[in-house]
């Protein structure tokens, strides 16, 4: 849609307020409000803001940045309607005073990695699947109890049904197309999928997934939660995400070979070892918390081991069997995001270290298609099986190696980044926890 476009849709939607969204450093969704009247002076000239407050951003002597909504991501806000005047959203890019983009803007550095990929012929497609948690809430407060005892795939004991069904209505309202919903295997856990895409409309929609469900969750007086691992001792959220890459010409999966054992071409090969190669050092993007390493541990269906397979749910990367006649689903499933990472930045690491792969004719190891929760130490050594971080510190150790992974951040964002998730580090082992004083306090 162009400026004019939009603005006679929001005129005719009886739009009174846009909302103009953004991500801050950590994938947070942030946003400002302005009336319909200034939506002609944004589209424009753009909106500024502060930079300085946005974790990530600007120090505050360089801190003017302006918004400029993309009207391509213009959607009525479903649960803001109203006799008085409704409430539409654009997803911004964020730019500099001189009209350069501002290269702390994740979108952006998505959007760098992209043209890179175009340059090389290729269009990057994604489709992450976003776990999530629904917890109950008690006169305004969360209480650390899942909102129903329900498990995969379970209907009759499956209390969000309805819940669910209502949030694929608002989503299929900002133009996204579902294509599944269902309870997970946890308690009080469950997953919408929507329409594997090009990765920065992918990425738009992923936020757009997060917002709508933590408000329509807000709705039935409960709290929609990405958090990798809210309770211990039951699986976690992840955020799996297919991807393949496409021939910008011939519109054509390049994944895909019919005469190789996987049906995979030896582009894909070169992509999945490139992210092999990068793993550790990505993980801090694509498993930014203290929590995800929680989640990262044998026994819940986290990846923990750097292996590829075929159908083997253990393995890192999963390359799902496709149907007879259909080699443009060819993909291959990256199982170690979770959905708290800033998926602009995860797309963007994960396809610079894919193209790394490309561009230097990497080799995978040979796949691994039998259970490797169930080898030993020794088993795991001698097929030299490594493994992810163990812990967000080790993740940013391995993060200061990786000059493909800092070069995709660039060194704005790369130093802060470090210093963000330093300091998140040391915040965390500097506490000391319940299960510390239970351990230690009597005995010692």
């Amino acid at each position: 849609m162009t400026s004019q476009k939009t603005i006679a849709q929001a005129k005719k939607d009886n739009v009174r307020f846009i909302q103009l969204h953004f991500t801050d450093l950590y994938g947070m969704i942030k946003s400002v409000t302005i009336p319909i009247q200034h939506l002609k002076g944004s589209l424009e000239h753009g909106t500024w803001f502060d930079g300085s407050s946005i974790e990530g951003f600007s120090r505050i002597a360089e801190s003017d940045l302006f918004l400029k909504p993309d009207p391509k991501t213009y959607a009525v806000i479903p649960w803001l309607i109203s006799e008085e005047g409704n409430t539409a959203r654009f997803i911004c890019d964020i730019y500099k005073p001189d009209g350069k983009p501002f290269e702390g803007d994740p979108r952006y550095i998505l959007k760098k990695v992209l043209k890179e990929a175009a340059i090389m012929g290729f269009e990057y497609r994604t489709g992450p699947e976003l776990e999530f948690f629904l917890f109950s809430k008690d006169n305004g407060h969360l209480k650390p109890l899942p909102h129903d005892s329900a498990g995969y795939f379970d209907l009759t004991t499956d209390l969000a049904n309805n819940i669910r069904r209502e949030m694929t209505i608002a989503l299929e309202k900002f133009g996204i197309n579902v294509e599944m919903s269902h309870h997970e295997v946890a308690k009080g856990q469950h997953e919408i999928d929507f329409r594997y895409a090009e990765a920065l409309k992918t990425a738009d929609n992923a936020i757009t997934l997060k917002f709508t469900l933590k408000a329509i969750a807000q709705k039935y007086n409960l709290h929609a939660t990405f958090m990798p691992k809210p309770i211990a001792e039951i699986n976690g959220s992840g955020m799996h995400v297919h991807q393949s890459l496409f021939n910008l010409k011939t519109k054509k999966n390049v994944f895909f070979d019919a005469n190789d054992k996987y049906q995979l071409s030896q582009t894909a090969y070169h992509f999945i070892a490139g992210q092999l190669a990068h793993i550790q050092g990505m993980s801090a993007i694509l498993s930014p918390t203290v929590n995800s390493y929680k989640r990262l541990v044998p026994g819940y269906e986290a990846p923990v081991y750097i292996s590829w397979a075929q159908m083997n749910r253990s393995a890192l990367i999963r390359i799902p069997r496709i149907f007879a006649n259909r080699p443009e689903a060819t993909r291959a499933e990256l199982r170690c995001p979770d959905p708290t990472c800033n998926v602009y930045l995860a797309f963007a690491a994960m396809l610079k270290a894919g193209l790394d792969g490309i561009r230097k004719k990497l080799k995978p190891p040979k796949p691994i298609e039998e259970d490797i929760y169930n080898l030993d130490e020794a088993a795991r050594t001698e097929k030299k099986i490594n493994t992810l971080p163990y812990s967000l510190w080790h993740a940013i150790k391995e993060l200061k190696k990786d000059k493909v992974i800092q070069e995709t951040l660039g060194n704005h964002t790369y130093e802060r980044y470090l210093e963000a998730k330093t300091k998140e580090w040391d915040e965390f082992r500097l506490q000391v926890t319940p299960w510390e004083i239970e351990k230690y306090l009597e005995i010692y």
